[in-house]
């Protein structure tokens, strides 16, 4: 299946800080390249994959589950790690469960995580229903482009297929068990008004985490996909400002890269 456009993946070789970012359930790497185009141009090492079922039609996600998706985070992460010195990982969504496993599991090879709107629970009480509904109702109305922006539009399917969205609910099980094990430095930015995750979803990750640098901001203008919204600016600048404050190398290689 050809990829919608935007979709495609995004790698760029810079320094020998690291930056993989992760987009969310039926989303795709547009919603978060305008964060990595500002994270390249400061001279960092970036890779933004398309997960597996994305991109392409909701259908093709259908085929596949969870760990689908965080084999492919890993598999770039890897190859990141071997590049760089220091990786840190950015996330939007349900991207943010799948960078949540990434630390739990790789501990201090990942340098710091900057979540935005990070998906780790269940909003809707239906939820429990998934395990006999998926087996008779082949979609949901999708959540993509959630933006208060006018103009500004997310790339992603307008349908979510059950299958896919109980294994989302098998994914949030196991980070949430894993969540004590996450010590990274964490960078948690989130919209008070957002349609698709609740702030409950945050609230639980800063309340389990064992991270003791912790810094929370709020999108306060800002819907969802708040990476293409109002608060992008200040996600990107206040993501930079994390990487640099942890990995010094990164300011030197900007103002070789700028010189």
């Amino acid at each position: 299946m050809p990829l919608m456009p935007g979709a495609e993946p995004f790698r760029h070789r810079g320094g020998r800080v690291g930056v993989l970012l992760v987009h969310g359930f039926t989303g795709s790497p547009q919603s978060l390249r305008p964060w990595a185009d500002h994270l390249a141009a400061a001279g960092l090492t970036v890779a933004l994959p398309l997960l597996p079922g994305h991109g392409t039609r909701w259908q093709d996600l259908r085929l596949t589950r969870w760990e689908d998706w965080y084999a492919e985070v890993d598999r770039e992460f890897r190859e990141l790690a071997d590049e760089c010195e220091q990786v840190f990982v950015c996330a939007l969504s349900m991207g943010g469960s799948l960078a949540l496993r990434l630390a739990a599991r790789h501990g201090e090879a990942v340098a710091g995580l900057v979540l935005v709107n990070p998906s780790v629970r269940s909003d809707n009480p239906a939820s429990v229903l998934l395990p006999v509904l998926r087996h008779l109702v082949p979609s949901l109305p999708g959540v993509a482009n959630d933006i208060a922006l006018p103009g500004a539009a997310e790339v992603g399917y307008d349908r979510m297929p059950l299958p896919a969205v109980w294994s989302l609910g098998r994914l949030w099980q196991d980070v949430q068990a894993l969540l004590p094990e996450v010590r990274q430095p964490v960078l948690l930015l989130h919209s008070p008004q957002d349609h698709v995750v609740s702030p409950a979803n945050s609230e639980l990750v800063l309340a389990r985490i064992s991270s003791t640098d912790v810094t929370e901001l709020l999108c306060e203008r800002s819907y969802h996909v708040a990476t293409l919204d109002h608060d992008a600016e200040l996600i990107f600048e206040a993501s930079l400002d994390f990487i640099r404050r942890l990995a010094p190398l990164a300011t030197v290689e900007a103002e070789n890269h700028l010189g």
